[in-house]
């Protein structure tokens, strides 16, 4: 349900794990099978029916749109804002467009766009928050739960909303707590091939504070955007994660709302005066929504407040946030005030999940202007989504001078409060219980427990390596060398990445802070082949448009044709080319193949292609990964379907299918991703050898 495998704590419920449940899922709620799963959850209705938020007359629409699949949704990698027909859906399911045979072109066509970067298959109300943080490309960026990514990929686009500048000003650095669906986040990101990305390991509710280099002195790293989408029991999300209906019981709220708190007081601890917060979640439950959003709101005195984001999205349908509660127990007990709450239940329950007493303090908060989104009122799933501007200092940040920022704990703690002191969340403790102490112990330096990376090492302006890559690719004055890593200390550098300076100034004061997983964008790997051609490293097709700008040599302009052949041909001889790009093709070894589009030719593409390409002695291929070439020739015209006949290509197929389940049902409200493998030069082609189905001429031989 929803993220709560995320942010696995002990007082969470149980369960069993989401992976254990793809066989269940893979019928879930599709009319095949599944019969043992009834959507019906008495104390479900009960429990929202007292708490009204469903408008009068309309609760048995909601529970007929939650009965109903979810419709499939994808969103265009667009560069712009959204949705501004950037966003579509279809009325059938994610399930019938999987299985059905009718649809097998339109289901590898989603396929091979996904995992090219060029669409993301992301539920319609995850795509919200990144919406309302209102990014700019000079923005710093937290996402603080941010597996499985698709809100992550948002976000990335919208830095690079003008594709003309390769290194934005901006970042996004990427955290979630699991570090195997970190790497599921790193898959989504990497499909966007930006060098402003980085992915971290970290409790979200503790994630360090990072530092950077300001005019040659140490700063503090405030975020001016942070995305603080928490773990939650996920109600929101009965529509296609069916297991919700027999597991949904209110405990779940009632174990999440502290760290749901806690993960949010640390996200506007970390945000910048000036800058937004969005907090959501994919449930529909007051107490992981306005409880928190309240006593965030209450905590910080001023320095936070709702912002109005009714005119932000027109057309967008939602509800005002609620400025009433109530709390139910599993067993079916409520509480409308903590002081009715037994002393025995105080461990289960605190007084930050009711509504705010003072009438007055409650209408200052403005709760109304929080939105949640219902189900049956566009055809969605359910959501909750919160703006937040700082607009001072917390007030336990202000309260401590510079040189006593930690206080010393008390000698007795409670066993939760003494937590908080162990993993260095003394703001957390301080925001709570106010402590103060003039003497500050020493900070201990963070131990990464569990955590085996391969360390990010930025080469220097005069390392050995750029003094044949400099000349080969008559690299210009102005290119960034200091921007570019390697992921080794010793040995042969094997593969090359670039980074934005920022992330870099980020990377180079705070090795012993962050558990980094990945960062910065492919642009060349070594190629043993390449060295009798003056250069042993050969150009990355995932960097290309990075690196691009600064080549001034190996390019070789070719038309409509040329793309045709190259991507449709394994070694075509150079006498495939047309005479223009046959003539350019000099220089052996890598090469730039560059598309410029004509304006006066309206049926060809009208943005521009680059394809890293080898030159041989009398052929020339292409170094493209199997989908994005797909995605060229569609550009194109050309036929890329791929009939599933033959044993091998079944076999293939329904591996690829049972990963596809996994990776759609372990993830909740964002779009799943689903592997197909990339094209590997060095390690061999992994699936990029199969060419595509097309008109345009027989494969050439390699010589």
């Amino acid at each position: 349900m929803g993220k709560r495998s995320r942010q696995r704590q002990k007082n969470q419920p149980a369960g069993r794990d989401n992976r254990d449940n793809r066989d269940d899922r893979d019928n879930a709620g599709w009319g095949a099978g599944y019969a043992d799963i009834v959507k019906e959850n008495k104390l479900f209705e009960h429990y929202y029916k007292e708490q009204g938020l469903v408008p009068d007359g309309e609760f048995e629409q909601f529970m007929e749109a939650m009965r109903e699949p979810l419709p499939a949704t994808i969103r265009i990698t667009g560069y712009k804002r959204y949705p501004d027909e950037q966003a579509w859906h279809t009325n059938m399911s994610r399930k019938i467009i999987r299985k059905s045979p009718l649809l097998e072109k339109f289901h590898q066509f989603l396929v091979s766009e996904t995992e090219s970067g060029n669409i993301s298959r992301q539920e319609a109300v995850s795509m919200i928050p990144p919406l309302l943080l209102k990014i700019e490309s000079h923005h710093k960026i937290l996402d603080m739960c941010a597996a499985p990514g698709s809100k992550t990929a948002q976000l990335i686009e919208m830095l690079h909303a003008d594709m003309d500048v390769p290194f934005p000003e901006g970042f996004v650095i990427a955290n979630d707590v699991d570090n195997k669906r970190c790497y599921l986040l790193v898959h989504q990101a990497k499909r966007l091939n930006s060098p402003c990305i980085m992915v971290v390991n970290h409790d979200a509710s503790c994630i360090p504070t990072l530092k950077i280099d300001c005019s040659g002195e140490k700063d503090i790293l405030f975020y001016d955007r942070i995305l603080c989408d928490v773990p939650c029991s996920g109600d929101g999300t009965m529509r296609k994660n069916i297991d919700v209906w027999k597991k949904w019981t209110t405990s779940n709220s009632l174990h999440l709302h502290g760290l749901q708190l806690r993960i949010a007081v640390r996200g506007v601890e970390q945000l910048a005066v000036g800058g937004r917060m969005v907090y959501s979640t994919c449930s529909l439950n007051p107490i992981e929504d306005e409880a928190v959003i309240a006593a965030l709101l209450e905590k910080s005195e001023g320095a936070l407040e709702l912002a109005d984001s009714s005119a932000d999205l027109p057309g967008l349908k939602w509800m005002p946030g609620v400025t009433s509660w109530k709390l139910m127990t599993k067993e079916g007990q409520w509480y409308s005030d903590w002081s009715d709450v037994p002393s025995s239940r105080h461990t289960q329950i605190r007084p930050t999940m009711f509504p705010p007493k003072d009438p007055e303090k409650r209408a200052s908060m403005h709760l109304e202007r929080c939105m949640r989104i219902l189900p049956h009122h566009q055809n969605t799933g359910g959501f909750f989504v919160a703006v937040l501007v700082k607009k001072a200092p917390m007030p336990w940040n202000k309260r401590y001078p510079k040189a006593l920022r930690r206080p010393r704990p008390p000698q007795k703690l409670p066993a939760s409060q003494s937590e908080l002191w162990r993993r260095g969340r003394w703001e957390s403790y301080t925001n709570f219980h106010l402590f103060l102490s003039p003497r500050p112990p020493a900070a201990k330096k963070m131990k990464l427990f569990g955590y085996k990376e391969d360390p990010f090492v930025f080469l220097t302006e005069d390392d050995p390596v750029f003094t044949t890559i400099q000349s080969f690719y008559d690299l210009s004055p102005d290119f960034p060398k200091l921007n570019v890593l390697t992921r080794t200390h010793e040995g042969k550098k094997r593969h090359l990445y670039m980074v934005s300076k920022e992330l870099r100034n980020v990377l180079l004061n705070n090795s012993e802070r962050m558990k980094v997983i990945n960062t910065g964008v492919k642009v060349w790997s070594r190629n043993s082949d390449g060295e009798e051609f003056g250069c042993a490293f050969r150009l990355a097709q995932e960097g290309i448009y990075t690196l691009q700008p600064y080549i001034r040599s190996r390019i070789i302009r070719v038309s409509v044709e040329d793309i045709k052949v190259l991507l449709t041909q394994e070694n075509p001889f150079l006498s495939k080319l047309e005479d223009d790009a046959h003539a350019q093709a000099k220089k052996m070894g890598t090469i730039v193949l560059k598309y410029i589009p004509n304006p006066n030719a309206p049926a060809e593409p009208q943005c521009p292609i680059q394809l890293c390409g080898w030159r041989g002695k009398t052929s020339i291929r292409a170094f493209v990964p199997r989908n994005e070439r797909f995605h060229y020739l569609r550009l194109l015209g050309v036929e890329v379907f791929r009939d599933k006949q033959g044993l091998g290509q079944k076999q293939k197929d329904e591996g690829k299918e049972e990963v596809e389940d996994e990776v759609e049902k372990d993830t909740e409200e964002e779009g799943a991703v689903e592997n197909e493998g990339e094209l590997d030069m060095e390690n061999g082609d992994k699936n990029g050898s199969s060419q595509p189905k097309c008109d345009s001429g027989k494969q050439g031989t390699s010589s």
